[in-house]
């Protein structure tokens, strides 16, 4: 009797059903991946494509193509997206209706459909990496596309479109590199009202929306350890988790203290958050109705959720905690959350403005706002705590505190976006939210940019010279070999000013200048014109990089004054006219600089600016400030 042979499982296969496991366990994934999902092969798919996905809601995966199970989480994802975002529906493609000669709108038409499906393909990848699911198969789109436009598919693709991009790259599709990972844009899906004079409508955007709404309302299993459930301040939160899933996992993640010798010990007049402890006091002895106790809630949720006790970046702890309650209080005020009490910080023609460019005007007078009540009091910002070790840091979730609230948050942007659409969240809301999902971005990678940006590369020349017999087994066949003009190095250079008064600290200086130096050698840079200032300017003509690093002289440390030095920049004729200009500095300078070429500035973590800086601010040692565009 011959041994029976069992057959060994494809080991691709085996990949592709532990990612459809992962998705499975996951709280919407799990319940949309119940849709026609087949395993097909290379003949129906091509050899390249791991996946695509059809307006009827069929997804297609290629079980020849080796991935690993993350990554077939995120491919299937993907696909499943695009019809839950509903990139097949006639009403969201781009392009322009027709017109007959009545003015009736007829076809729609002028329609790139490769664009388009790379123009989803990154608003969808962009969804993935905000809630940190599964693993691209290429590159992620964020931080490569300007997050600003991420937020809208029309956007991305006019953005495409601008750019002219190469229609057949589709790098961020889960597609071969070449084809597309959409079928059937050809005829875009149309709902309209069935013979019972009912509107059809997505249904796969209709279950994504209730699965991501009931994963949000499970996030009150976390708080399953808070005490007194019943309190009046559980019932608020309670709310928002049923109601308002934009703050939903935030409600669900915090403890409510409502107990009056609580916020009598911590000198609380209304209420504050220790985003820390993952703490809201609420002091209830406040006579208030409930729609505005739901205001002042999200207000404090708000503060946690944009990271606001982490963002202040060196400035006035009680100025930064107004200025972000002017922008929290217009956005609820927009939103119509609950009702605004009276008294509350509040203004209109601050609207649109961002927290760090509010805190710009507010310390221009100081001495009014510095009068003005948190809803902790006077004097006192609502926005408390310090981390201390044993605090509330998310590691029950798996991730750190701040992510878990940017997650929390991002999540809960999603399910409003899908429920009610853009126009109901304030676009400065949505930016603030989608910048904190990336990550923030070094100081010395940004003066990296900064050196990428205004010293252009060398322009190599062909020389056909005699060469030297020590550089060629052959000496008698002259070789092209490329040389660099003088003229190339005399046009690449840079201005250095460096603030050396008596409160710059020579610690912060050496690390500006060493960075400085460090970029400066690797652009091939032969020199940058330096110039030390305090109350005058003293110049040390042209250095090199090795100068700059390790033979720099600090002189002066009076006080200081940066517009003499930029004047003699300026003026100065061996220095090229659009020569851009570096200026390291602490921030305690004159009020007004006149500067009449590109530049920026380097000042230390905590330093700041006493005008509206025209050129880029960097700032030293970022990693724990959210920089994306939102600090100062």
């Amino acid at each position: 009797m011959g041994k029976q042979h069992k057959e060994k499982e494809d080991p691709n296969l085996i990949q592709l059903k532990k990612g459809i496991e992962l998705l499975s366990e996951h709280d919407v994934f799990g319940h949309l991946i119940n849709f026609n999902l087949r395993i097909v092969g290379r003949n129906e798919l091509g050899k390249k494509t791991p996946a695509s996905s059809n307006a009827n809601g069929t997804i297609l995966v290629n079980r020849n193509v080796s991935l690993s199970p993350k990554q077939w989480a995120f491919a299937i994802a993907h696909c499943i997206l695009h019809n839950c975002f509903g990139h097949y529906d006639e009403d969201k493609v781009p392009g322009y209706y027709e017109v007959d000669e009545a003015g009736k709108k007829t076809k729609k038409v002028s329609f790139n459909k490769k664009l388009w499906n790379i123009a989803c393909d990154i608003y969808v990848d962009r969804f993935l990496h905000d809630i940190r699911l599964g693993e691209p198969l290429n590159q992620s789109p964020v931080g490569v596309i300007p997050f600003s436009i991420m937020e809208d598919e029309q956007k991305i693709y006019d953005y495409l479109i601008r750019e002219n991009w190469d229609e057949d790259n589709n790098v961020y599709g889960v597609g071969a590199l070449d084809s597309m990972d959409m079928i059937g844009l050809e005829k875009p899906l149309v709902y309209r009202k069935n013979r019972w004079g009912v509107q059809e409508q997505n249904e796969f955007a209709s279950d994504f929306a209730y699965y991501l709404a009931k994963s949000v309302s499970n996030a009150i299993d976390y708080v399953a350890d808070h005490e007194d459930d019943n309190s009046y301040g559980k019932k608020i939160a309670n709310w928002f988790i049923n109601t308002f899933p934009l703050l939903g996992a935030i409600a669900a993640s915090f403890k409510i203290v409502d107990d009056i010798n609580e916020c009598r010990k911590y000198d609380i007049s209304t209420a504050a958050v220790d985003a820390y402890e993952g703490i809201i006091y609420i002091n209830t002895s406040k006579s208030m109705s409930e729609e505005e106790w739901r205001f002042v809630m999200a207000h404090e949720f708000m503060h946690a959720a944009l990271l606001h006790h982490t963002r202040s970046a060196g400035r006035d702890h009680y100025l930064w905690n107004i200025a972000t309650d002017y922008v929290i209080n217009g956005w609820l005020v927009d939103m119509k959350v609950g009702v605004m009490p009276e008294g509350v910080l509040y203004d209109p023609k601050l609207k649109n403005m961002s927290a760090e460019e509010i805190y710009d005007e507010i310390i221009l007078d100081m001495r009014t706002f510095m009068k003005k009540n948190t809803f902790r009091g006077n004097g006192q910002g609502d926005i408390m705590g310090k981390r201390t070790p044993g605090s509330f840091d998310g590691q029950s979730r798996g991730v750190s505190l701040d992510e878990f609230y940017r997650n929390a948050l991002g999540q809960g942007l999603e399910y409003e976006l899908a429920r009610r659409g853009r126009g109901y969240i304030p676009a400065g809301l949505v930016q603030e939210i989608r910048a904190l999902a990336v990550p923030p971005v070094p100081w010395d990678v940004k003066l990296s940019e900064w050196f990428n940006a205004h010293i252009r590369p060398l322009e190599k020349h062909r020389s056909y010279a005699y060469p030297s017999r020590r550089q060629s087994s052959t000496p008698d066949i002259p070789r092209a070999s490329y040389v660099i003009t003088e003229t190339d190095n005399a046009a690449r250079t840079f201005g250095v000013i460096i603030d050396t008064s008596g409160s710059m600290n020579v610690e912060d200086i050496g690390k500006a200048l060493g960075a400085v130096a460090s970029y400066a050698a690797a652009r091939d840079v032969m020199a940058a014109r330096v110039i030390f200032c305090d109350a005058d300017a003293y110049d040390a003509g042209y250095m090199t990089p090795d100068e700059i690093a390790g033979k720099v002289k600090v002189v002066g440390r009076g006080g200081t004054r940066i517009q003499p030095a930029v004047d003699l920049l300026q003026r100065t004729r061996d220095f090229p006219k659009d020569g851009p200009i570096l200026i390291i500095t602490d921030g305690w300078i004159e009020n007004h600089l006149e500067i009449k070429r590109e530049h920026a500035y380097i000042l230390p973590t905590g330093g700041r600016l006493p005008f509206r800086a025209r050129g880029e601010v960097l700032l030293l040692f970022t990693a724990n400030i959210v920089d994306m565009g939102l600090s100062h």
